[in-house]
């Protein structure tokens, strides 16, 4: 249920803020005092597309929000739930558009596509009326319509529930199915994973396998390599650095009987010769282990043009093959575990496509009985709303191969309307009169009794084109209406007028040289002189306030 609207500089609007309750809600006002700008906030609250000329003049941008009572609206909650914008039991939409064109949305302070909020405000509201976007005029909703007035809801979920497994084997079986030679492709799958099984290492093994290849491949720079080393460390050579340090070894020693204070130099340079001793020795051992073997550089080699070769073919790094290793596991037991039932999901596809067919067939019938009754009763209906004589059918269609399984069923549905007599029935969606279109919505939502999931619904000058008796049941409908749902409506009829719980007026004022339009909710006396003045012309005499109140009192007594 809308509890709230807000609107800053929009359109003739400086600032209103208005609050709604339960019931019918009558908007009125004169002509061109912007009654339909509520309905137009509405419209932008849910994703309609937005222009510059909807800022007020002289102001950077327009700001609308709305919020909602979801206590009475699973489906909105739902839907909030699953787009991680929920927020307890209530929500609030904004929109600010700015004067160059561009807008921007929230919902519940968090930023939100224009579909994201045309998506969520077609589960909280609707509007009825000379507009083009309407739910009852896409097919989709006019079936949904007809399964809520048919009260079936456990059978269409039924179909759905046995669609969507339905649909799940199938994906699978062809999946299954697909392949041309499942032996051959497990036997592919095996091979690759015994290649990687025999070949893949692990990144400390592969980063050994490099580093040993590196050795082998350059074993004999390494050897001559070190062979000169040693030579220069502890050779035969004058020059070789254990004879000079030697040498240094026994300058020192004269020197410290000289002085004592060169003791510690000596000890660095006896540490210095140790160290290349032990270096010495060193490079003796590696030179010792250095591996000359051709077989074991082939070997190394091979197995990294394996893993190099493995990696091209499964494209993925090295380093990553072992991983792949662990997907190809995987796919295969579930390749497996698949064909092995292959057999059984058949059978089960078989039993699925049966319980789908009995259940479709009586959704089918449940609504077509139920198409013939919402016919009768909105034709009814059409006549006491100023349509004598108009028809209004309801057409379904069978959609899909007797194998599909539909989400929706095995129908389709159109509604068609016939306005006046002798006049073929066309659809709904192709109805030309704006005033007709909102009776005939008019006539189906009460006909339906607010059967649908929305909460509620605005009607935008449904009253065009009619008067008198036919005014005051378009009233009479409305208000009963109201009982089941939220109804706003703006009307310039006061036999409409008279019959809602709650009555606002929209005026305009001329402040400062600059027109503003204001909204008033009016109390009993207010509304007894609105309805006064909608039913006068220039002059409103004491016999025409005396008539308003005399249907103010018995359009509230009812």
């Amino acid at each position: 249920m809308l509890t709230s609207l807000y609107v800053r500089h929009f359109a003739v609007v400086e600032e209103a803020e208005i609050g709604f309750g339960p019931g019918m809600t009558v908007v009125s006002g004169e002509t061109g005092a912007g009654k339909s700008l509520l309905v137009d906030a509405l419209l932008l609250l849910s994703g309609a597309r937005a222009d510059s000329g909807m800022v007020r003049a002289g102001c950077e941008r327009a700001e609308l929000a709305a919020e909602f009572d979801l206590s009475a609206l699973p489906e909105a909650r739902e839907w909030l739930r699953q787009e991680a914008l929920d927020e307890d039991e209530t929500c609030r939409l904004r929109r600010v558009i700015r004067s160059e064109g561009s807008s921007r949305a929230w919902i519940n302070g968090r930023p939100a596509s224009l579909a994201q909020l045309g998506e969520l405000a077609g589960r909280l509201i609707e509007i009825h009326g000379q507009h083009e976007h309407q739910a009852l005029l896409s097919r989709s909703h006019q079936l949904a319509l007809l399964d809520a007035y048919a009260g079936h809801a456990e059978l269409v979920q039924r179909v759905r529930r046995l669609a969507q497994e339905g649909r799940a084997l199938e994906t699978q079986i062809r999946a299954l199915q697909g392949e041309e030679d499942h032996a051959s492709h497990l036997a592919l799958r095996r091979h690759e994973l015994t290649e990687l099984e025999r070949w893949a290492l692990a990144p400390d093994a592969l980063a050994e396998l490099e580093a040993r290849q590196r050795r082998l491949a350059n074993a004999g720079r390494l050897a001559e390599g070190i062979a000169h080393l040693g030579e220069l460390l502890d050779g035969e050579g004058e020059l070789a650095l254990r004879r000079t340090l030697a040498r240094a070894q026994g300058e020192l020693t004269r020197l410290v009987a000289l002085d004592a204070r060169l003791e510690p130099w000596r000890e660095l340079i006896d540490g210095a010769a140790i160290a290349v001793d032990e270096a010495a020795d060193a490079l003796r051992r590696y030179l010792d282990e250095v591996d000359l073997d051709p077989a074991r550089l082939a070997e190394a080699e091979e197995h990294l043009a394996r893993l190099h070769e493995l990696a091209r073919r499964h494209r993925r790094p090295v380093d990553e093959l072992g991983e792949r290793a662990n997907e190809l596991r995987t796919e295969l037991e579930a390749l497996e575990q698949a064909l092995a039932g292959l057999d059984a999901r058949l059978a089960e596809r078989d039993r699925l496509r049966r319980d789908y067919a009995l259940a479709a067939a009586e959704l089918g019938a449940s609504r077509r009985a139920a198409a013939a009754r919402l016919a009768a009763d909105v034709s009814a209906l059409m006549a006491e709303l100023g349509m004598p004589g108009g028809r209004f059918e309801v057409m379904l269609e069978t959609h899909g191969e007797d194998t599909s399984l539909d989400l929706l069923g095995r129908e389709r549905c159109e509604f068609l309307v016939s306005a006046n007599p002798g006049q073929p029935p066309r659809p709904l969606r192709k109805v030309a009169s704006g005033g007709e279109l909102a009776r005939i919505s008019l006539a189906i939502e009460v006909a339906t009794l607010g059967k649908d999931s929305v909460g509620t619904m605005v009607f935008d000058e449904v009253d065009s084109g009619i008067g008198g008796a036919v005014a005051e049941v378009v009233g009479q409908k409305l208000r009963a209406l109201g009982s089941r749902r939220q109804v706003l409506c703006v009307t310039h009829l006061p036999q409409v007028a008279a019959q809602g719980h709650t009555h606002l007026k929209v005026s305009k004022e001329n402040v400062g040289g600059q027109t503003r339009t204001v909204i008033t909710r009016l109390d009993e006396a207010g509304r007894a002189e609105e309805l006064a003045r909608m039913l006068g012309g220039l002059e409103i005499t004491a016999e025409t306030r005396a008539h308003a109140r005399q249907m103010l009192e018995r359009a509230q007594a009812d």
